[in-house]
């Protein structure tokens, strides 16, 4: 007895009508931006080899990848993640094209998350990486891009927290080399999990590394974090990260967004995949990021092409929602005339349609069994004009 033949997968769903609007919507808006910026698209395989995203710099844990084999046995996985894939491609396929190099991406990646965590395990992505250039420039570019993104998906009411993850790897390089130890910091920084942290760190000799990292967590909001930050990495090497971050933060303010910026030195996540600038977008209306992205310098060169590169992307399943939430009543659109053909006229009333349609007026053929049932179906669907044409070639408009 089937079980299954009538449902979807957890973590993935059917999208009807208005919601598959609202998803090409957000990915043409997001397109039309990328490209508009001189990004070229990419696009790449659904199955990748599983050693792809198991390297040190890059590595998924196993229980979240989907995984299956191939004809020769090798393990195989569902895309989880699209940087990974571009950046094999750029040290392979790409290394002779022209650098720097600006690339766009929009495509489904696939993670297992925890059962009942509301989290889809399929998710579109809209995306860019910067490979190549200056550090400094690019990190501009791709800040303000990522604004230029949060707005096309949510206009005015989004928000953007930017931190650098060079602050903890300085940090506590001076404190444990032990991975399982800086893992365990990372996270409590990341969740600001203060008790955890303060009892992790109370086994290391008191220095300024140590004090620096147990203020991590509470180095966020506006501007005047940079004051205090200052004072705390004072004689550290995370000083000299602080002067060039906060000229970052000042020319990411004077695009005119200082109200939807804030700082976040805390924001430590990934350990060994991000290594400088990394930032998270959100909009009114969903509680996780729907962007996020940073700098990435080693992770090419662990596929045997040593590039600096930098990127985002944007969730678009949760960008189409809010879109959907607030412009539903917008997004439905239907034909302005059913073009009904009685008898022996069905391929002249196709090509009428056709015609119709070439000129411009949206027009439906119908393919209903009678008048009265066309008429009937044009009243729900919500359009005004019913075109009848007749065996003898005469055409009659029915106003509803």
């Amino acid at each position: 007895m089937k079980k299954n033949d009538l449902l979807t997968p957890e973590g993935t769903r059917d999208l009807l009508f208005n919601e598959s609007i609202a998803r090409r919507t957000i990915e043409e808006k997001l397109r039309h931006l990328f490209e508009n910026y001189g990004y070229s698209e990419v696009i790449t395989p659904g199955l990748e080899f599983y050693d792809v995203f198991t390297l040190k710099t890059r590595y998924f844990p196993q229980e979240s990848m989907y995984k299956l084999s191939d004809a020769k046995g090798r393990l195989m996985v569902l895309r989880p993640d699209s940087t990974m894939p571009i950046a094999r491609l750029a040290a392979t396929r790409l290394r002779d094209e022209i650098f720097p190099m600006k690339l766009f991406y929009n495509q489904n990646i696939f993670r297992i998350n925890p059962k009942n965590s509301g989290r889809d395990d399929e998710i579109t992505q809209s995306g860019i990486e910067i490979i190549g250039g200056d550090t400094k420039r690019a990190d501009i570019e791709v800040l303000s891009l990522a604004v230029e993104a949060l707005k096309a998906c949510a206009v005015d009411d989004y928000r953007i927290e930017i931190g650098d993850s060079a602050f903890f790897r300085v940090l506590i390089s001076s404190v444990t080399d032990d991975e399982d130890e800086v893992e365990e910091i990372r996270g409590y920084i990341e969740n600001k999990n203060y008790p955890e942290l303060r009892a992790s760190l109370a086994k290391y000799n008191i220095s300024k590394e140590v004090k620096a990292l147990e203020a991590l967590p509470t180095l966020f909001g506006g501007s005047e974090v940079f004051e205090k930050a200052e004072e705390i990495f004072s004689g550290t090497l995370a000083a000299d990260i602080l002067r060039d971050f906060n000229q970052i933060y000042d020319i990411l303010c004077s695009l005119g967004v200082k109200d939807k910026v804030s700082v976040d030195l805390g924001m430590v996540q990934k350990a060994n995949y991000y290594t400088g600038i990394i930032f998270r977008g959100y909009i009114s209306g969903y509680g996780m990021a729907v962007l996020s992205g940073g700098r990435y310098d080693t992770i090419i060169g662990d596929f045997g092409s040593s590039l600096p590169a930098t990127g985002f992307a944007v969730n678009v399943n949760a960008a189409a929602n809010i879109f959907l939430k607030n412009n539903g009543n917008q997004l439905s659109k239907h034909s302005e005339v059913l073009v009904y053909a009685e008898g022996s006229a069905l391929e002249q009333g196709f090509a009428y349609c056709k015609k119709l349609n070439n000129e411009g007026i949206s027009a439906e053929y119908s393919i209903n069994c009678s008048l009265e049932e066309a008429k009937e179906y044009a009243l729900k669907k919500g359009i005004d004009r019913v075109k009848v044409i007749r065996e003898n070639g005469e055409k009659t408009e029915i106003s509803l």
